[in-house]
């Protein structure tokens, strides 16, 4: 029995060259594409495959809102231009809708129409014939309001289409020596606040000043969980030591606390994908 060739995180390499050649050949059956471009592990990787095999008439689209950290946007922007694709930067209004700022469980429903929409007008505004994203096969498109918005927009998903999930899509990335291979995964700030809790422009704000203290201490997979005067600090199992350590535990409370929380609490659970951002009582 012949055996199969497999890459250090257990991807069927064989599989993953023909989910590869799937995906180039999907996206050269589109005249042009409008990438919705994040910077994040799978929009990069899908930009990436776009401006390869459709050059300039590949577009990413960046959106700039409160709810992206600046440092996010200025990284994004500098893959774009180290990587010479054609970049547009796109300002969403979803902060100006009453519907998001409530932060039900439709709030991505809204953020991503406020993309597909700007995304729209520029592909309307320069015949472009399609708009992509980068929902990949992991994603569950039933729990995902944005993927309804997606429909709406008839934007398509070639990364989910051709069945290519996120440890394949590291590994490609790794291939083509993509900064975002190793990147830990990021949701927009909004996502920080408890579903049912408002948000607004300035409680962003907050959030990301508190992430950027702890990217400053160089911590990988973190939150700031917003929950009013409490900031939860959610880090990677395997690094909440570094994080409990005397001086690097006082500073980041020093910190976050000039920022304007009363409390900040270490979650000792650590980082998990989808908590929601919990109250500090949930289990």
């Amino acid at each position: 029995m012949a055996s199969i060739d497999t890459t250090e995180s257990g991807v069927d390499t064989a599989v993953l060259t023909q989910k590869e050649a799937r995906l180039r050949d999907l996206i050269g059956s589109y005249a042009s594409v409008a990438v919705a471009y994040s910077g994040g592990v799978d929009s990069s990787y899908l930009a990436f495959v776009a401006n390869d095999v459709l050059g300039r008439k590949a577009t990413m689209v960046l959106a700039d809102s409160p709810s992206i950290p600046r440092s996010e946007v200025d990284d994004a922007v500098t893959l774009a231009r180290e990587r010479k694709w054609n970049l547009v930067i796109v300002r969403t209004t979803e902060f100006e809708n009453e519907a998001y700022l409530k932060n039900d469980s439709q709030r991505c429903y809204f953020c991503k129409t406020a993309l597909f929409e700007e995304m729209t007008r520029y592909a309307h505004a320069n015949n472009v014939n399609v708009l992509a994203y980068g929902v990949m096969a992991d994603d569950d498109l039933d729990d995902r309001p944005g993927h309804r918005a997606a429909e709406a927009f008839r934007v398509a998903a070639p990364l989910q289409e051709v069945l290519l999930g996120k440890d394949e899509i590291r590994e490609l990335s790794r291939r083509e020596n993509l900064p975002t291979a190793s990147k830990a995964s990021f949701a927009c700030l909004s996502s920080r606040f408890p579903t049912g809790s408002a948000i607004s422009v300035e409680t962003i704000g907050r959030v990301e000043q508190a992430e950027e203290v702890l990217r400053s201490h160089g911590f990988h997979q973190f939150r700031a969980r917003h929950h009013d005067d409490i900031c939860r600090i959610e880090v990677d199992p395997q690094e909440l030591d570094a994080l409990l350590q005397d001086d690097v535990r006082e500073d980041i409370t020093r910190r976050i606390k000039s920022i304007g929380y009363r409390f900040v609490t270490i979650d000792l659970a650590g980082y998990r994908m989808g908590s929601v951002a919990r109250r500090p009582d949930a289990v």
